[in-house]
């Protein structure tokens, strides 16, 4: 099985149209479903993983000096040495623990690859992503699948890789809600 840069799997999949269904692995949408296929580089989303390695950092970095500040005061009232050497070491474990954690989470993001990928959306929440080292590949079976929506006789098969990734590690684009028709002034970012 071949890895992705960031080290996530790529698994081949057979993308069929058959008999009205859109077949993506053993995932199917029926085609009158269908809402949008295009082809798009999705790319990660470094600037937010830094951002939140950032908060995440003084956010620990507070809860450990005030938990380390607890445990030293705790010492003053009464409490024997010991218990306070051991809650203190607590801490520095948790803590160090939380950091290398954080630091894990934002290098996946930092060394995922962007991917060029096909997506087809459906009428309701679902969204099917595939990939392919070859760019006019993706591109052709959009128009292929746009032709299949259009002749319901059609039907073809074609292998493609398909990647393990997040939402939460990429950047899809921009998602637009927009209810009523009137005083619509554009994006917020």
């Amino acid at each position: 099985m071949a890895t992705a840069a960031s080290g996530q799997p790529i698994i081949g999949v057979d993308l069929r149209v058959s008999k009205r269904l859109l077949w993506v692995g053993g995932a199917y949408y029926p085609l009158q479903n269908v809402a949008r296929v295009y082809t798009l580089t999705i790319h990660p989303r470094r600037k937010d993983a830094v951002v939140l390695f950032v908060k995440r950092v003084l956010l620990l970095g507070m809860a450990t000096v005030f938990l380390l500040l607890l445990a030293a005061t705790s010492n003053g009232f009464g409490s024997s040495g010991d218990d306070s050497g051991g809650v203190t070491a607590l801490v520095v474990i948790a803590a160090g623990a939380a950091l290398v954690y954080s630091v894990v989470e934002m290098l996946k993001v930092l060394s995922a690859p962007p991917h060029f990928v096909l997506a087809v959306e459906t009428t309701g929440p679902s969204t099917a992503v595939v990939t392919s080292p070859d760019a006019d590949e993706l591109r052709g079976l959009a128009h292929q699948i746009a032709q299949a929506i259009e002749n319901p006789a059609a039907e073809f098969t074609v292998r493609v890789n398909t990647v393990a990734i997040s939402p939460q590690h990429y950047y899809f684009g921009d998602n637009v809600n927009m209810y009523g028709g009137t005083g619509n002034v554009g994006m917020a970012s």
